[in-house]
């Protein structure tokens, strides 16, 4: 039986319009108050899955890579690692994790795998026990990003991931280091390759790990899209799909951004609109 655990890492603080695109102010500040500043306050939130002989971290949250004036430009209130210390805090250090899945490489899912900025010192790669898991598409688009999102890649992290020897690219559904009970789908409209762990429950359900095509229960309304996305149209029909494997397989979402909500069951009202249910803040 796998143990699943919600991780948290450094939040932070990102505009509001932008997380909520096309949705009017007036109705997404009653969902999230803003700031001063128009700013929401968003977790950066990992999964722990420990199998029995392996502990797998699902992504690794913003961490504190960020020198200060960055850190305060994104709303990093924390100056310490929160992951690497919630880590501890459940007794295991970065050198007991095994394998890492990147469902991206934006910064606020991937800079957790640098050390805490310090000046005069270049970051250091973290997890170096740890194999890292990213899908062929998300990896080239780091790679090569497009002017829309190069801020969002965070180039010395890529050397750093290359000259590991322990980046796994992926382009297919299941890899022989985690076996059945885990399988992946990729979706486009938030960013090329966004890769979604699918691992199996206990029972009949299963956890989705659902990084930014859902980034918490407010955007679970197929309407609602972020600013960031790539494609929203095409976002609301890979939600939609997800959506739908998750009231079908009685599976539960997990949310790496949604300030309070860690993971949910899906429901639909009498009209069809998807909402959650069954909610766990841990």
């Amino acid at each position: 039986m796998y143990q699943f655990s919600a991780v948290m890492g450094n939040s932070q603080k990102l505009d509001g319009g932008a997380m909520f695109g096309n949705v009017p102010k007036a109705l997404w500040s009653e969902w999230i108050q803003p700031d001063e500043k128009n700013r929401i306050q968003l977790a950066c939130r990992a999964l722990l899955i420990q199998t029995g002989n392996k502990n797998i971290l699902l992504e690794t949250g913003i961490g504190a890579f960020f020198n200060p004036i960055l850190r305060e430009r994104y709303g990093v209130e924390e100056e310490e690692h929160v992951l690497l210390t919630s880590l501890k805090a459940i007794g295991l250090s970065e050198n007991d994790i095994d394998i890492v899945i990147l469902s991206h490489l934006h910064f606020d899912h991937a800079g957790g795998l640098l050390s805490a900025w310090q000046p005069d010192e270049k970051p250091k790669l973290l997890f170096e026990k740890a194999r890292y898991l990213v899908s062929k598409n998300g990896w080239e688009r780091a790679c090569r990003p497009h002017p829309r999102d190069r801020a969002s890649f965070i180039p010395e992290l890529n050397e750093l991931l290359e000259k590991s020897g322990r980046l796994v690219v992926i382009d297919r559904e299941k890899v022989d280091l985690l076996g059945d009970e885990f399988r992946f789908m990729c979706t486009n409209g938030h960013t090329p390759g966004l890769l979604h762990t699918i691992c199996k429950e206990s029972g009949e359900g299963m956890v989705i790990f659902a990084s930014d095509l859902i980034p918490g229960v407010n955007w679970i309304h197929l309407p609602v899209t972020m600013g960031y996305d790539r494609y929203p149209e095409l976002v609301i029909d890979e939600k939609r799909e997800m959506l739908e494997l998750a009231v079908k397989e009685n599976g539960r979402l997990f949310y790496t951004h949604d300030p309070k909500v860690a993971m949910s069951r899906i429901g639909r009202e009498e009209g069809g609109r998807f909402v959650a249910v069954e909610e766990s803040h841990h």
